[in-house]
Order: C-alpha cells, then structure tokens, then sequence
C-alpha cells in the first residue's frame, strides 16, 4: 500500500499537467462546441455555421495534411534507407549531421525562414536565377499552399526519419548481407527487407506527424495569405475577430474528429497485425 501511495505520488505533476493542459481543455471544447450563446442552449448550431462557412478550409486542411504526410513518408524512407544501406561514409556521416537541424526549429521560426526562402524574389528564386535556369521575370511566389506542405514536409521529416533509421538499426544485418550476396540492390532491399520490418515504427511517426500538422496556426497564417486556408486560422479568426468561441470549438471538433480516425485506423491495423501474428 505505502509503495502504491509513492507510485501515485511521483506521476501526480504529470497527471495534473495532462489534466490542466490536456484534459480540461478538450472537455471544455467539446461541451462548448454545442453551446449556443445567443440562445443560452445547446445544439448543433456551431457546426452548420462552421460548416457553411469553412467546409472548403476543411476539405484544404485535410488534403493538406494527407500530402505532406505522405511526402514525409516517402523522404524519411529514403533518409532512413540510405543511412541504413549507404556504403559512402561521407555521404552517410554528412547526411546523419545534416537531416537533424529542422528537429530543434519552432514551427514559428520555420515559417518565417520559409517566408524569405520561398517569396518571389526570395533565396530559391535568386538561387535558380544565378544558375541560368530561369529569368528573372519567369520567378514567382511559392507563398501558398505548396509552401504550406514544403514547409511541413521539411520540419518533420527529421522526425519520422529518426524514428526510423533508429528501427532499421535495430534489424538483423545478416539479412541485408544475404540479400546482396543473392544479387538484391539497395532499393530492393529497403523496400522487400527492411520496410516490411519497421512499418510499425513508420506509422506511429506518420501518424504523430499529422496530428502535429493538424494543430499547427504559424504555418498557414505566415505563408498562405489567401483563401482557402487551415482550419487553424480559421478559429483563431473567430476567437480574434468576432468572439465566436462556438464555432472556434465546433472547428477544433472537427479537427479531433479527423485525427481520431486517423488513429482509430491506425490502431484497427495495429490490432488485425498482432492478431494475425499469433
């Protein structure tokens, strides 16, 4: 008993930091989302105004996040491969140092970077104008939607990418040796070999990636000035500009409605591989 007492002791801060910071904010959002100020009532009125008004914000969010999930997807494979099976030290050592530096930059930072990177006659656009490859009249602004998925897609790459390489790591060698020895390529290898080993691995990253991207305001306030837009900026428009936490909360459950399906898929396929496992 005393031993339980001490173990409830040591988890009480980050339980009560979970309860203040995570719990009671969720609970009040999903009550509030259904509380109707004018009227002192509750009901759905929140959510056909939020829909009437933000669907296709909504609808952009979501293909969105689905695309820079899937470019992270595809570029951390690729870093986690070549770190795993390159045979040039160099390259791999450069990589290993390089791939890292968006992990310790503020989403916030990387959007201000970004601002000056990808504007019209931002750093990229100087880049490919002093090569020759493009005049000066032909530069445009990348300061949309596509900045939004460059932006999200080079801040959490070196996330899932650690996760990743850190799981390849941990596989057998032996059997990326036999598949050479028979004559398997790279690319062959980390595709029929090693991916299949640390898909588990892949997914929690993905998944925590797009959950990140999800909450994420900085992004598409510094970089999208136009319409259509995240849901994000949306509540903080509502919240600013007119007070309206109804519909500011109606769209924050919209957004945990749309990243607990990607859970509840993820989990459901977690469930059917262990079961067919055993």
């Amino acid at each position: 008993m005393t031993s339980r007492r001490y173990s409830l002791l040591l988890i009480s801060p980050a339980l009560l930091m979970l309860t203040g910071l995570f719990l009671y904010p969720l609970v009040f959002s999903l009550l509030w989302a259904f509380r109707i100020e004018e009227t002192m009532s509750w009901g759905l009125e929140n959510f056909t105004k939020a829909f009437s008004l933000y669907s296709k914000d909504v609808l952009f969010t979501l293909i969105i996040v689905s695309l820079s999930t899937l470019l992270i997807g595809i570029i951390a494979t690729a870093i986690s491969g070549y770190l795993t099976l390159g045979e040039n030290r160099i390259a791999v050592a450069l990589l290993r140092w390089l791939y890292r530096w968006p992990l310790f930059i503020p989403f916030v930072v990387a959007a201000q970077l970004m601002r000056t990177f990808l504007a019209k006659n931002g750093m990229l656009n100087n880049i490919i104008v002093s090569t020759g490859l493009m005049e000066p009249l032909q530069a445009t602004s990348f300061l949309d939607w596509r900045g939004i998925i460059i932006t999200f897609v080079w801040k959490q790459t070196p996330f899932v990418a650690l996760l990743l390489a850190g799981a390849m790591a941990s596989v057998d060698r032996s059997t990326f040796d036999a598949a050479r020895n028979m004559g398997a390529g790279r690319l062959r290898i980390l595709w029929e070999i090693a991916l299949p080993q640390v898909t588990t691995t892949l997914m929690v990253g993905l998944v925590l990636s797009f959950v990140t991207m999800m909450s994420v305001l900085s992004v598409p306030l510094m970089i999208n000035a136009q319409t259509p837009t995240m849901i994000t900026v949306d509540m903080a428009w509502r919240i600013n500009s007119y007070a309206d936490y109804g519909v500011a909360n109606a769209l924050g459950v919209i957004a945990y409605a749309i990243t607990a399906i990607v859970a509840w898929i993820y989990l459901r396929n977690g469930l059917a591989e262990n079961g067919a496992s055993r």
